[in-house]
Order: structure tokens, then sequence, then C-alpha cells
């Protein structure tokens, strides 16, 4: 493997932080949407293009905030709109051209709910962290990007590596989705064991499919590539008002909607907050908590078409859990 030249890029002047390395200047983290941000996105594509890199990679996506659609293509519902047809298309191994990756960088600037890795095989990637702080890799020369950086006004700074440099979790790995587990499903549909199959093909964000004995392949040709797959019975056991009425009024649920019109869609409600769940919950005819003790097969991973999984352990970084800050 080629050696990676790897700089942390940011509007924060060196000069500023204290003994710790924390910033102490008089910048704030948000993200300007203007000067700043075409300055990061400038440099994006000056080390890429040192690079001889034209297409990326997406790895470890994950959606916030709108991210639990529905079951079907709706793309006026997400923060993708103008990248991804669907957000479905915004899948670990997803390949996008130099100039969508480049839009992807400044969503995650903005913190427009969409956060992913970009990389390309062992010769580039890009990583953006909290507070507008950048990680570029590449095997090419760094020079051009150095110099494009500092031309605009930003510090590129060399490390080691990149804090979100993937590294396994020491968990087991998940079995594959392969020819025996669709044997399995189809059995446990015909059966009348299993309904529904939840497709999480990013972290944070399922789309969800009910299962007949007739349906099954048609709903395996419409997954995500690289979606984790859960399997489970029919949740839907009473009315709206008498599953909201049996929670726990001080906890977070994880809860199944069915609307008027058979779509479905999950999302987590605080049945505290008013205001948030009786929005959640408008238009929804059926209502379901949703339990890991219901899964009819253990979670599977739709492998490569040569059979392999390359989904990276659920350990990897993340916006929701593990993603780490920088300093300061």
């Amino acid at each position: 493997m080629p050696e990676i030249g790897v700089h942390r890029v940011t509007k924060y002047d060196p000069a500023d932080r204290d003994g710790d390395g924390c910033y102490v200047g008089p910048l704030d983290s948000d993200c300007d949407e203007g000067p700043v941000e075409a300055a990061y996105l400038a440099t994006v594509a000056a080390f890429a293009r040192a690079a001889g890199v034209e297409r990326l990679t997406v790895r470890d996506p994950e959606l916030s905030g709108s991210g639990h659609f529905d079951a079907g293509p709706d793309p006026a519902a997400h923060d993708l709109v103008g990248l991804f047809a669907e957000p479905a298309d915004f899948h670990d191994g997803a390949e996008v051209d130099l100039a969508t990756a480049v839009e992807l960088v400044r969503a995650m600037l903005r913190g427009d709910g969409a956060w992913c890795l970009l990389e390309a095989a062992d010769r580039f990637f890009v990583h953006v962290g909290w507070d507008q702080y950048m990680y570029i890799g590449t095997a090419g020369p760094t020079g051009p990007g150095v110099d494009r950086a500092r031309e605009l006004g930003l510090f590129p700074e060399p490390l080691a590596a990149s804090p979100y440099a993937p590294e396994p979790d020491g968990s087991a790995p998940e079995p594959p989705a392969d020819e025996a587990y669709w044997a399995r499903l189809r059995r446990a549909v015909a059966a009348g064991q299993a309904h529904l199959l939840e497709e999480r093909f990013a972290a944070n964000t399922a789309r969800w499919h009910w299962l007949t004995p007739g349906t099954v392949d048609a709903v395996r040709g419409r997954l995500a590539p690289r979606s984790r797959l859960d399997v489970r019975p029919d949740p839907f056991t009473a009315d709206p008002d008498a599953v909201l009425g049996a929670l726990d009024p001080a906890g977070s649920h994880y809860v199944l909607r069915e609307h008027a019109d058979g779509r479905l869609a999950a999302c987590w409600i605080d049945p505290e907050d008013a205001e948030d769940t009786a929005a959640a919950l408008a238009g929804v005819r059926r209502l379901a908590v949703l339990s890991d003790d219901a899964r009819i097969l253990p979670t599977a991973v739709l492998p490569d078409p040569d059979g392999i999984v390359r989904v990276r352990g659920r350990g990897c970084p993340s916006t929701g859990t593990a993603r780490p800050g920088p300093p300061g």
C-alpha cells in the first residue's frame, strides 16, 4: 500500500491554539456558507486532482434528522436532492464523481443531515468532522493541495492519521444475506412467522417492506446494496392511541408508523414532548413499538455480487455515536 500523507485542513490559525492544541481564537465553529466554505471545497478538489482522483466511494454513510424514509422513493423528502435520485442511493459503496463528492463535503460542513467517509481505494480520502475540521489523505503529491489551501486562507497541518480512520471494533462479523438466508426467509414468510423487512442502507435510517410469499423476490430486487436486513413479525397490535398510552412517558421509543395509504416509516418519539409526538403521529393509521427481541432472523448484510460482505463493523465513527470531535 502506498504511503498516505494526511493533513488536517481548517480555518483555525495554529497560532491561536493553547498548549494542549485547543483552539482559543476568535472564530466560531459554524459554516459560513460563503467564502470560507468555498475555500474548503476548492481545497478538496485541488488535493483530489493532484492525486489523479475523479471518482470516490461513499463509505459508512449515515443520515440524521429526516433520516427515516417511507418505503418508496420520495426525492422531495430528503437532504440529498440533486445529488441522489432517492435516499437509498446514498449507501455504502456508492461511487460518485468528484463534483458530487465536493457537494457531499458541503453538506457535511453545513450539517445538513448526511455524513460519510469519502475514499478512493488506497489513494485518497476526505473525512469531515465536527466544527469545520476536515482531514485529507492522499498518496499523490500534497503540494498543490497544501498551496491551494494556504492561498485561500486555510491552514493545512500534517498529521500521522485521520481520527476517522476506520478501525475494527472486535465484534463478530455479521452474516451475509446469501441464498441460504433468502431460503430461510421464504420459509418463515410461508409459515406466517415473518411479515416485515427492515432495510438499513445507512446508519440512523431505514426503509420498511411488507413480505408475502409472492413478494419476497421483488422486495429483494429493490434493496440498496450493502444494506443491513432485519426481519420481524407484524408488530401492529393496537390503535395508535392505545400504543401511545402504554408508553413510559419518561423514555424515548422507536416506533413504526403505518400511514393511511399504507406507507411505513419509523422514528423516535418522546411522549413528554407533546408537540413533536403529535407531529410524528399525524395521519398515522397504526402504530407499533419496535423491539430487537422481535427479530425472526439474525441481522444479515447484503454481500457484493462476488459474495463478499464489505460493510465495515458497527464501531465505525458515527455522527450519532462515536464520531470524534476535534481538539478545542
